[in-house]
């Protein structure tokens, strides 16, 4: 009886980027190992930033900083305040909290303060003929 097998050796190659730690993994012999974010926020690094959070929490602030598990910083920070009677629903009652260091697993949602404009749903197709 002769056994085949096939051995993969995986390299984990750890680089620190302008001080913060980047990991790629891959097999030996793949030619390129290339870094990838999950979500790039540089172009927004100084600007004011909306942040949705799980269990609906929302807050707008200026982004100072991420990293690649998107665990972020906000300075001058803005919270929305919920309403009691209708925890899904934000009033306009607002609270300061200064410089926040939010985790990166309870950000659902990150999107520009300024600079959106609402566009048409493309997948929405047989309503505006009925209406």
């Amino acid at each position: 009886n002769i056994v085949v097998g096939v051995v993969v050796v995986v390299v984990v190659v750890v680089v620190f980027v302008g001080g913060v730690v980047v990991a790629a993994a891959g097999a030996v012999g793949d030619e390129a190992m290339a870094r990838r974010d999950i979500l790039d926020l540089s172009k927004h690094v100084g600007k004011r930033v909306h942040v949705q959070f799980l269990g609906g929490r929302e807050v707008v602030g200026t982004l100072r900083g991420y990293d690649q598990l998107v665990n972020i910083v906000l300075d001058d920070t803005v919270e929305f305040l919920r309403s009691s009677d209708t925890p899904d629903q934000s009033t306009d009652k607002t609270r300061k909290l200064g410089l926040v260091v939010a985790r990166g697993t309870s950000v659902m949602l990150v999107y520009p303060a300024e600079g959106m404009e609402e566009i048409d749903n493309p997948y929405e197709q047989g309503n505006e003929a009925e209406a």
